[in-house]
């Protein structure tokens, strides 16, 4: 078998990517008898929910009944419908003969679009064992329908995707080897509705860990601020926990963006169960302590870490005050409750750091139960079809618009950034901070109007 030149996730261009980070797309393709709808069923029988299977002839033969030529409607048809699967957070399993000449460009389009890792096969099997395959079928009325003559003219030999995508798999290959080195090759061996990362030590570092917020590409995202202003989420029906009550109550608070985006992954949720949620807006203030503070803990424990680690180390649980999504706004800490609102198992506590939690606030960590991974799934998909952007070391954390947001969606720039909080003044003829919240009156406790000029394009 060869193997094609990259099977990693990539970063594609935020005005056509598609899927998530965690989606495999799985392209298999042959000619006709080669065994590719066995092998994308049997991926799907040892994986289960999750995976959807994208087949040519289905659109081609059975939806549209159209014949398979270069200007065929299908073709368009298979890349959204791919497309629609991924973004709706299943694995995709596109199977069918595929001419290159004819599908190379929604294929290939596809793949680089990709979020997550995609992986194409090719099963080369030789005519005359096609034709050995296609008389075993023990479908009748197909064998009079599709003769060895049709075989025949249909078969092209090592008809190979452009750019050495594939990796090819020889006809001596059975069918188990075949979805067994499949399986393992693309990460679906493990059953579950969101392949977790290898993990190398008990707190869930991954190999391929997730990007930290204090990366430096995260700091060289520029910000061309928009003005947005920022609303109160509990004047708009959602479930608020007091936990992080402050005395202005900035913890309600989120940019007008980011509350529509709320309302679009609340609706996504399944009946019976809707959003906590826990944390908005962070002053700027309140951001240095909890980083200082937690930054200390780890220098306690850790006397032996340089201070570039302990910085590092510390920003996987809370972000260095100036990229910090929540205190521009952008971010928003939340959680699932059923219809009576109770919280539901999500492995760990909602507020658990790596340390305390054993790794298990890590999104993808595999040491939780299989009841709170699949919640965890309904929360991530949710919150990713809504365009949230998850922070992979804390399962409840999303962000939108900001600069950790904008570098994951390869976009030029972040349009929200830090916003000062104003101290309340004594007097009328004291003056406000240099700049207060948007869509916040820190004299009163009440909420401004905002103009027309604080609103994001």
């Amino acid at each position: 078998m060869t193997r094609p030149p990259s099977d990693t996730p990539h970063l594609a261009p935020a005005t056509t990517a598609t899927g998530r980070h965690d989606t495999r797309l799985v392209v298999i393709r042959g000619n006709s008898a080669s065994g590719k709808s066995s092998v994308a069923q049997g991926l799907r029988d040892h994986y289960g929910r999750g995976i959807a299977i994208v087949g040519q002839d289905v659109i081609r033969r059975d939806v549209l009944r159209e014949h398979d030529t270069a200007r065929g409607a299908n073709i368009a048809m298979l890349g959204r419908i791919a497309r629609e699967a991924l973004d709706a957070g299943f694995h995709v399993v596109l199977e069918g003969i595929l001419y290159a000449d004819r599908y190379s460009h929604m294929v290939t389009s596809l793949v680089r679009d990709h979020r997550g890792s995609s992986h194409c096969y090719y099963l080369d099997v030789p005519l005359e064992a096609t034709l050995v395959r296609h008389a075993s079928k023990a479908d009748a009325a197909y064998l009079e329908q599709v003769t060895d003559t049709h075989l025949t003219s249909w078969y092209r030999e090592l008809d190979l995707l452009p750019g050495g995508l594939e990796t090819v798999i020889p006809a001596d290959s059975t069918l188990r080897d075949t979805i067994a080195h499949i399986l393992r090759e693309t990460d679906l061996a493990c059953a579950s509705p969101v392949p977790p990362p290898r993990c190398t030590s008990s707190q869930g570092d991954a190999v391929n860990p997730p990007v930290l917020m204090s990366d430096p590409r995260v700091a060289a995202i520029p910000v061309h601020e928009c003005g947005e202003p920022l609303v109160d989420v509990r004047d708009h029906g959602f479930r608020v926990d007091p936990r992080k009550q402050d005395p202005l109550s900035a913890f309600a608070h989120v940019r007008e963006g980011v509350l529509a985006r709320l309302k679009q992954a609340r609706s996504l949720l399944p009946a019976g169960t809707d959003l906590l949620f826990i944390e908005g807006y962070r002053p700027l203030a309140l951001q240095e302590r909890y980083f200082t503070e937690y930054r200390d803990e780890l220098a306690a424990t850790h006397p032996d870490w340089t201070a570039e680690e302990l910085h590092q180390n510390a920003s996987r649980y809370v972000s260095p005050p100036e990229m910090a999504p929540h205190s521009a706004g952008a971010a928003v800490d939340v959680t699932l409750v059923d219809q009576d609102g109770h919280e539901l198992d999500l492995g760990t506590r909602v507020n658990a750091s790596p340390e305390e939690s054993h790794g298990a606030c890590f999104t993808h960590a595999t040491n939780i139960s299989d009841r709170a991974r699949h919640h965890r799934t309904l929360l991530l998909n949710a919150m990713e079809s809504a365009d949230f952007t998850n922070y992979g070391t804390e399962f409840r954390h999303f962000s939108a618009a900001d600069r950790y947001h904008a570098l994951m969606r390869q976009e030029p720039h972040a349009r929200y950034g830090p916003i000062q909080q104003a101290q309340p003044a004594d007097s009328a003829t004291q003056e406000r901070g240099p700049t207060p919240w948007p869509g916040f009156d820190p004299r009163t406790g009440n909420k401004r109007k905002a103009s027309n000029g604080d609103t994001c394009a």
